[in-house]
C-alpha cells in the first residue's frame, strides 16, 4: 500500500462522484484521464489475483453514489415500495398518480438492466481503449445537441412565452406510457458504452417523449439509481474476496464518490428546472476531440 494508490482512489472517487449525474459520461472520464496521465493498472498488477483492479474499484464507487441517489430520492423510493406492496393486494395501479410514477420506474430499468447482463463481457474490453472511449464521448456530445435542438423545434409556437411558460406546456413524468417509459429505458442502454453519459441519453429521450426539462432530468436520475446498484453488486465481490486491495480504502472512495455525487444531485435538479443540455455538448464535444489529438499526436496509447 503506498501514498500513490490512495491519491489515485480519491481522485478517481471525486471524478467518478461528480461526473455521474452530470451528462457527460462518468464511466469515460474514468477511462479518459488515467490513460492521459498515465496510471494504467490502478492497483498496480497483482492486488486484483493478477488481474487489473480498475473495473472493480470502478465499480465500488458507483455504489457510493448509488446510495447517495438512494439518500436523495428516498421518498420516491419508499413510494416505490409502497407501490410493490398495494399492487400486490390490489393488483392495480391508477394512471397519472404516485402510485403510476413507481411503476414506470420499475419497468424503465429492465431495459438496460437485461441488456447489461447479456453484453457484460463484450462491453469490459472496452475499458482498455480510451480512443474509442473519446470517440464515443465526442458522440455523446452529439446526442446531446440534437436532442436539445428537437426540443426547440417543438418550442418554436411557444417561442414568445418566458422559459419556464414554455416548459409547463410539456408533459410532466405522470403521464408517460408503458411504452415510453420502456423506450427512455431502453435508451440508458447506450451508457453501457463508455463515452455515453447514462443521464445524458435517459435525458434526450425524455424529452423526445415531451416531458419537461426537469421531469426528464428526475426520471433520468431514478431510473440509473437500480442499475447502478445491481452492477455494484456483481462486481464489488471482486475486490473484497479476491484481492488484496485495502478494504478501508473502498470504504473511503465510496464515500468521497457518494458525497460528491449527492452535491452534484442538488445541483442539477434545480439546474434543469430552466437549464439546457447544450453546455454539456460543447463540453463533450471539446473533451473527446482534445484526448483523440492527444492520444495520436502526443501520448501515441
Amino acid at each position: 500500500m503506498d501514498l500513490m494508490q490512495i491519491i489515485k482512489t480519491v481522485v478517481l472517487a471525486l471524478l467518478q462522484g461528480v461526473t455521474e449525474l452530470f451528462p457527460i459520461s462518468s464511466l469515460g472520464h474514468t477511462v479518459i484521464i488515467p490513460s492521459l496521465v498515465g496510471w494504467g493498472d490502478l492497483a498496480g498488477g497483482t492486488a486484483c489475483g493478477g488481474k487489473s483492479c480498475f473495473l472493480p474499484v470502478v465499480v465500488a464507487l458507483h455504489l457510493g453514489t448509488s446510495l447517495a441517489l438512494l439518500i436523495y430520492f428516498w421518498r420516491d423510493w419508499l413510494q416505490v415500495l409502497k407501490t410493490i406492496g398495494n399492487v400486490a393486494v390490489t393488483r392495480k395501479i391508477t394512471r397519472g398518480t404516485e402510485e403510476w410514477v413507481s411503476w414506470l420506474i420499475i419497468l424503465g430499468t429492465i431495459p438496460a438492466g437485461l441488456l447489461g447482463l447479456l453484453l457484460k463481457n463484450k462491453l469490459e474490453n472496452l475499458f482498455s481503449e480510451p480512443q474509442i472511449v473519446a470517440a464515443v464521448l465526442f458522440l455523446n456530445g452529439s446526442v446531446l445537441f440534437i436532442g436539445e435542438a428537437m426540443r426547440r423545434r417543438a418550442e418554436a409556437n411557444l417561442a414568445s412565452l418566458p422559459p419556464r411558460e414554455r416548459e409547463a406546456h410539456f408533459r410532466s413524468l405522470k403521464t408517460l406510457s408503458i411504452k415510453e417509459a420502456l423506450l427512455v429505458g431502453l435508451a440508458q442502454s447506450l451508457a453501457l458504452i463508455p463515452g455515453f453519459s447514462r443521464s445524458g441519453t435517459t435525458i434526450v429521450a425524455g424529452l423526445g417523449v415531451r416531458l419537461t426539462h426537469e421531469d426528464a432530468a428526475r426520471y433520468s436520475f431514478l431510473l440509473g439509481t437500480p442499475v447502478i446498484l445491481a452492477a455494484s453488486a456483481l462486481e464489488v465481490p471482486v475486490l473484497f474476496h479476491q484481492s488484496q486491495f485495502p478494504f478501508w480504502l473502498i470504504i473511503l472512495g465510496m464515500v468521497i464518490s457518494g458525497v460528491a455525487a449527492y452535491l452534484s444531485t442538488a445541483f442539477l435538479t434545480r439546474y434543469f428546472e430552466k437549464g439546457r443540455l447544450d453546455p454539456f455538448a460543447y463540453y463533450c464535444w471539446a473533451a473527446g476531440l482534445i484526448t483523440l489529438v492527444l492520444f495520436a499526436f502526443v501520448l501515441h496509447v
